[in-house]
């Protein structure tokens, strides 16, 4: 956690947790802080500890030190004073709905609501007015085995929301859906927890899940946090080459000096780079749409020479990766016929399209 961390005032609503976490060959050092009624998206790359974090947020993972606080009460003052999971008010849900499978979908969210001290009735009320806000409610008496993936977390969101919970957990809960059935899931969990305002963290890969629906992205790397902010401007200006893939976005780092900024056989003139960057170290940050191939060899600056590495498929065509520097370049199908791995192509890019980031 930065500095500025360490000195801001402790969230009297909301989320907020230091933790670390010490596993065979790795560290997690990360802290978080998500106010009331908001959602937050946590990215990072596989093994970064994001699973982790949360399972400690949820009370179901040890931890060496740190602290977690939900809505101004101390859930955990390091790892000897702990609150159990079932009386944190957090859920956890995650790829597996871990629907009981001889319970009905109605039965499946009633049996939450009375865990919480519902009657029956007013369980089954519950449950299955809860199941027509999910689309449901003409399914409530199939059994999970009956119900489509889609169906099943739709199931399992209503049973983790119809407690009320004090905050939510989602673990990369679309993963194991096709990109329709995501999408719809998507948009109900948008819908949801808008209107319930429940405070959530959602751990993703993807960043239409970051854009679709969280107001902050805190980015893992590592075990560390790298990068925080509104997702729009953490997208725009990525400080890591994990966060630019993550953007469509090329990051290149590269030296600026008096003249120009260079990156292998890329050269920028200074006049592109901002001046908001003292002379060194610098990130160039370009779509890989920026990117031409150009027939001869370079004349100008903005323009290379570039060994292809691999090629990669697109919804819109094909994405060339090449090396010295790392750029990537899309094209439509068509447009790369020929090109293959070992190839050395011209590039270039208007230094107008270019924006420059701390490195």
């Amino acid at each position: 956690m930065s500095s500025a961390d360490a000195v801001t005032p402790a969230l009297t609503d909301g989320l907020e947790a230091r933790i670390v976490a010490r596993r065979a060959g790795f560290v997690l050092d990360a802290g978080l802080r998500v106010p009331a009624g908001e959602v937050v998206a946590l990215m990072g790359p596989s093994g970064a500890g994001k699973s982790t974090l949360l399972g400690v947020l949820a009370g179901l993972a040890a931890f060496d030190d740190g602290t977690v606080r939900l809505h101004g009460r101390t859930l955990d003052d390091g790892p000897a004073r702990r609150t159990p999971p079932s009386a944190r008010g957090v859920v956890l849900l995650g790829q597996d709905p871990r629907l009981f499978p001889h319970l009905t979908a109605l039965e499946n969210v009633a049996f939450g609501l009375h865990v919480h001290g519902s009657t029956k009735a007013e369980a089954a009320s519950g449950a299955a007015e809860w199941l027509r806000r999910v689309g449901l409610h003409d399914h409530g008496g199939r059994r999970p085995a009956k119900l489509s993936g889609g169906q099943q977390q739709r199931v399992a969101l209503a049973r983790a929301l119809a407690t009320t919970p004090a905050a939510i957990l989602l673990d990369e809960p679309l993963t194991s859906l096709d990109t329709e059935t995501a999408g719809d899931v998507r948009g109900l969990l948008h819908r949801q927890l808008a209107e319930t305002r429940t405070t959530a963290i959602v751990a993703t890969h993807d960043a239409v899940d970051a854009v679709a629906l969280a107001h902050r992205l805190v980015v893992l790397e590592d075990g560390r946090v790298t990068q925080s902010g509104p997702v729009r401007d953490v997208l725009a200006s990525p400080a890591t080459r994990f966060v630019a893939a993550v953007a469509g976005l090329n990051r290149v780092v590269g030296r600026q000096d008096a003249s120009a900024w260079r990156a292998g056989a890329l050269v920028l003139p200074q006049a592109a780079a901002s001046t908001d960057h003292a002379s060194g170290e610098t990130a160039a940050v370009f779509g890989p749409g920026e990117v031409r191939i150009l027939d001869g060899p370079p004349h100008g600056p903005g323009e290379w020479r570039a060994r292809v590495v691999r090629l990669e498929q697109t919804p819109a065509g094909v994405r060339v990766r090449t090396a010295e520097p790392d750029v990537a370049v899309d094209l439509p199908a068509s447009r790369a016929a020929g090109i293959e791995p070992g190839a050395t192509l011209t590039l270039a890019v208007d230094p107008s399209s270019v924006r420059f980031v701390g490195a």
